[in-house]
This record gives structure tokens, C-alpha cells and sequence, in this order.
């Protein structure tokens, strides 16, 4: 049996000598502990040696691929159909491949991968003529190589050219905005009105720069840059105007500082136009959906193409507003809803309402769009220009919803009202000025005094009331007390009288019947009563 083994020198093919030992794979391993047990299981029959890295890259491209190179299948031809064996291979896209191009009949099984294994253990000793640093040298470039064109690297697909781009786009936007603030403070003490005629910057510095002195403007021609009307208002303006008179020395100064901004917006606007070409040419999908500066500043934030490309479309969302997620989290409130996405021109038409669900279906589509661009062949932006479809055609569908109104079918439009502007006018309200109190400490005493006296009072009389309740409360037992004990006293009397009245009466007595003797009773009774 033959084995056909791949390195990154060149393939070599073994001739297995006991094939007996095979079959026990468990303990192949131990015929492979030193080079001289390994010689007696395999031993190399042809060695096929690569010239450089970029033949032994292409052949182990056609490997991956399952596709057989000329180099091996000439040594297949050579070596393999003269000996009339079954060849070991271990890959079995590549066995398929090679039985049906060349009719070989391959063997791939455990049994193989545990010989592979081995020979690979001992490569140094079974292969002679490649030195160990040059087979490491060989296997280093191979590998580099293989990632260059798994990931089609290109020096068009460099992602750190826009994020050094977009960084020194917004270091420009705010040394710019510096040094016209200082500008046009520093001219407004000579030529004050200017500011206010002219809004725009760059052509307030062109001006500056052409005219100079205030006394320039009125024999000056700025029809190049200012139109008629504001022209003629400049030149007005400049014969009254309050400014104040300056040298010749701060007009030079001043001149220089508008030479600095005027050239500074030039490189600012080749600048946007370079970060333009470069987020076309390395990710075209995501710079139709959300623009070309929003996708540059997402790279940016997440380093590189291929790390925001690992990102989940919900981290894509909030990207950039991580202080405010995690200020939202831990206070418990609820989490933004979009972050450097939210400067996406569908996000900014949107309707304050619709921004939360736009900007989510933006991220998802943005999200398919980075990935495509990170790890697809095809460089058109034609998916990209798809999904924003999708999405825009999803937006008037939210928009329209709002002003669809009820109707027997359902699917009337409601007219459009011509919108008014209704707002109130709201006067200025100048008591908010002061911020004394509304009344004087003095009297702020003497109401507190006041409450207190009343709050005494108020306890004063409870108190009395308690009292009273009291006493009437034990007056009331009291007589209860003197009531019993006069009926005791009554009783006891009657019982005294009751017992003298049978002393003195005579025995002889007897002869009285005991009805009558009842009825005197009774009587006694009544009037004591």
C-alpha cells in the first residue's frame, strides 16, 4: 500500500512495509516513537520538492478546493499506476477526485489517519534532504500565504486608510471650526457688520483675504465671490461702519491666519473625496445604506472591517452610545435606541415615532451588507442597493399608516391638511427675574409664631376635655357606691325590726292562723316602705 503525504516542502509518497501492524490502531502510535521504528513501518518511495511558496500555494489551493494540481497528477501518473497498489489518502473529496480522474483506487479510513499521524511525528527522519529550518521557513510562508487568499486580500481591502481618514477628517472640522471663531473675532474689531452680512466662512476668509482693510472695500470688485445686492450692502456697511482702526501689521497677521483656513478647507474637501473612493472600494453595500461617513465612523469604532463584520446587528445599532447604555442599565431606565447609526439619512427622515424601528432595521440590513463586504467575492453594491430599497419602501409604508383613515374599504388616503402654524405667542413673564422671596422673613415668623399659639390651643382644650370626662366618670361611680350601701343600711334595719316584733309577741299566739300572720307582715312592709 502507498500513502501519499502533504507537506509544505512538496508531497512525498511512502511505501508501507508491515502492513500487518496496521490493524492495531491503538498501539500504531508506539511504531512511531523514534525514527527507527517508523523506517521499518514506511519508507519514502518519491519525494516531489516545490520550487518556491507560490507553486506550493497553488498547490494547496487546488487541495482545499478538491481539485487535483498537474504537479501531483503527474507524480500520480509516474508513480502510483506503475506500482499497481492502492493509494492512502487523508482527505476523502481528494481520494473521490483522484479515483475518478485517474482511476486510482484510494483508501481512507481511522487506519490511515492514525498512520498520517505517525509519519508526520517523524517527518525530519523519514524525509532526508530538508533541513528542519528550512521546513519551518517553508510552513511559515505557506501559512501566511493561505490567509492572504482565504481572506482575498487585496491592498485596495486596507480598512486602516479609513480609519485614519475619518479621525483626521474630524481633527480638520475642529481645528476649522477654531480658527474661523478666531477669525472672525479678531477682523470683528475693525469691520464688525461683515460677520453679519456674510454667513459663510469660507467666502468670509476669501474676502478678508482679497480686500484687507476696511478702506479697500469701496474701490475692491467682489463679483466673484459675493452677488450684487450683498455686495453693494458690504461696501455700504464698510463706510459706516463702528470698527476700529487697526495696523498694517495685525491686517498681515489676520490675512495670514484666512490663507490657513482657505487652505485647510481645500484639503478638507480632497480629503472627503479620497474617504469617498476608499469606502466605495472597500465596503460599496454598507456605503449605500448608510453613507459613507457614518460607515467609515462605524469601522472606525470598532477598529477594523472584520471586527464590525462579528458584531451582532443590535450592537451595530447602539454603537457609539455606549455611556448612555450603560448609564441606562445601571439605573434602570430604558436603553438607547440607536447610536452612530442615527446620522444614516433614513434614520434623520424618519418621523421622531418611526426613528427606534427604522434605525433597528437599518442596523439588520447594515449588519448583512458589512459581512458581505467583509467576506464576499463579488465587490458591487448591488445588495446593497436592494436592501435600501426594501428599507425605504418599508418607511413610507410607516409613514403612510399615520394619515390612513377609516373607511368602508380600508384603504382611502386622508387628505392632507395645508399645515398652519397655531402655536401661541407667549409674553415675557418678569417676575421669574427676581429671585428674593416673595414675602419678607418677618413675616414668614410671625405666621410660623402664629400656627404654633394655635396648635397650643387646640392641645390646651383636649387636654381640658380629657379632664372633665374624667371627673364626671368617677363622680358617677361614686354615687353608684352611696346608693348600695343605703339599700344595705334598709336591709338591715328591717331585719332588726323583723326580729324584735317575734320576741315580744306571747306564745299563746300560736292560735293565729299563718295566712294572717302573713297579712300583718305584708302590711309593716308597705308602710315602712
Amino acid at each position: 500500500m502507498l500513502v501519499l503525504f502533504e507537506t509544505s516542502v512538496g508531497y512525498a509518497i511512502f511505501k508501507v512495509l508491515n502492513e500487518k501492524k496496521l490493524q492495531e490502531v491503538d498501539s500504531l502510535w508506539k511504531e512511531f516513537e523514534t525514527p527507527e521504528k517508523a523506517n521499518k513501518i514506511v519508507k519514502l518511495k518519491h519525494f516531489e520538492k516545490f520550487q518556491d511558496t507560490a507553486e506550493a500555494l497553488a498547490a494547496f489551493t487546488a487541495l482545499m478546493e478538491g481539485k487535483i494540481n498537474k504537479q501531483l497528477k503527474k507524480v500520480l501518473k509516474k508513480i502510483v499506476k506503475e506500482a499497481h497498489e492502492p493509494l492512502a489518502v487523508a482527505d476523502a473529496k481528494l481520494g473521490g477526485v483522484i479515483k475518478e480522474k485517474l482511476n486510482l483506487s484510494c483508501i481512507h479510513s481511522p487506519i490511515v489517519n492514525e498512520l498520517m499521524r505517525g509519519i508526520r511525528s517523524q517527518m525530519d527522519g523519514l524525509i532526508p534532504g530538508v533541513e528542519p529550518r528550512e521546513m519551518a521557513a517553508m510552513c511559515l510562508g505557506l501559512a501566511h500565504s493561505l490567509s492572504r487568499y482565504r481572506l482575498k486580500f487585496s491592498a485596495d481591502k486596507v480598512d486602516t486608510m479609513i480609519v485614519q481618514a475619518i479621525s483626521l477628517l474630524d481633527d480638520l472640522d475642529k481645528e476649522l471650526n477654531n480658527y474661523i471663531m478666531r477669525c472672525r473675532e479678531w477682523y470683528g474689531w475693525h469691520f464688525p457688520e461683515l460677520g453679519k452680512i456674510i454667513s459663510d466662512n469660507l467666502t468670509y476668509c476669501k474676502c478678508l483675504q482679497k480686500v484687507g482693510d476696511r478702506k479697500n472695500y469701496a474701490s475692491a470688485t467682489l463679483a466673484e465671490l459675493l452677488p450684487e445686492d450683498v455686495e453693494a450692502e458690504v461696501k455700504a456697511a464698510a463706510e459706516i461702519s463702528m470698527g476700529t482702526e487697526v495696523s498694517e501689521e495685525d491686517i498681515c497677521n489676520i490675512l495670514h491666519l484666512c490663507t490657513q483656513v482657505i487652505e485647510i478647507s481645500e484639503y478638507r474637501t480632497q480629503l472627503y473625496e479620497y474617504l469617498q473612493n476608499r469606502m466605495m472600494a472597500i465596503a460599496p453595500n454598507v456605503t449605500v445604506m448608510v453613507g459613507e461617513l457614518v460607515g467609515a465612523r462605524l469601522i472606525a469604532h470598532a477598529g477594523s472591517l472584520l471586527n464590525l463584520a462579528k458584531h451582532a446587528a443590535s450592537t451595530v445599532q447602539i454603537l457609539g452610545a455606549e455611556k448612555a447604555l450603560f448609564r441606562a442599565l445601571k439605573s434602570r431606565r430604558d436603553t438607547p435606541k440607536y447610536g452612530l447609526i442615527y446620522h444614516a439619512s433614513l434614520v434623520g427622515q424618519t418621523s421622531p415615532k418611526h426613528k427606534g424601528k427604522i434605525s433597528r432595521m437599518l442596523a439588520a440590513k447594515t449588519v448583512l451588507a458589512i459581512r458581505y463586504d467583509a467576506f464576499g467575492e463579488d465587490s458591487s453594491s448591488a445588495m446593497g442597493v436592494e436592501n435600501r430599497a426594501k428599507l425605504e419602501a418599508r418607511l413610507r409604508t410607516l409613514e403612510d399608516r399615520g394619515i390612513r383613515k377609516i373607511s368602508g374599504t380600508g384603504k382611502a388616503l386622508a387628505k392632507a391638511e395645508k399645515y398652519e402654524h397655531k402655536s401661541e405667542v407667549k409674553t415675557y413673564d418678569p417676575s421669574g427675574d427676581s429671585t428674593l422671596p416673595t414675602c419678607s422673613k418677618k413675616r414668614k415668623i410671625e405666621q410660623v409664631d402664629k400656627d404654633d399659639e394655635i396648635t397650643e390651643k387646640k392641645a390646651k382644650k383636649a387636654k381640658i376635655k380629657i379632664k372633665v370626662e374624667e371627673e364626671e366618670e368617677v363622680l358617677v361611680v361614686e354615687e353608684e357606691e352611696t346608693s348600695v350601701k343605703k339599700k344595705k343600711k334598709k336591709d338591715k334595719k328591717k331585719r332588726i325590726k323583723e326580729e324584735l316584733v317575734s320576741e315580744e309577741e306571747p306564745c299563746t299566739s300560736t292560735a293565729i292562723s299563718s295566712p294572717e300572720k302573713k297579712k300583718k307582715k305584708k302590711k309593716k312592709r308597705e308602710s315602712e316602705d
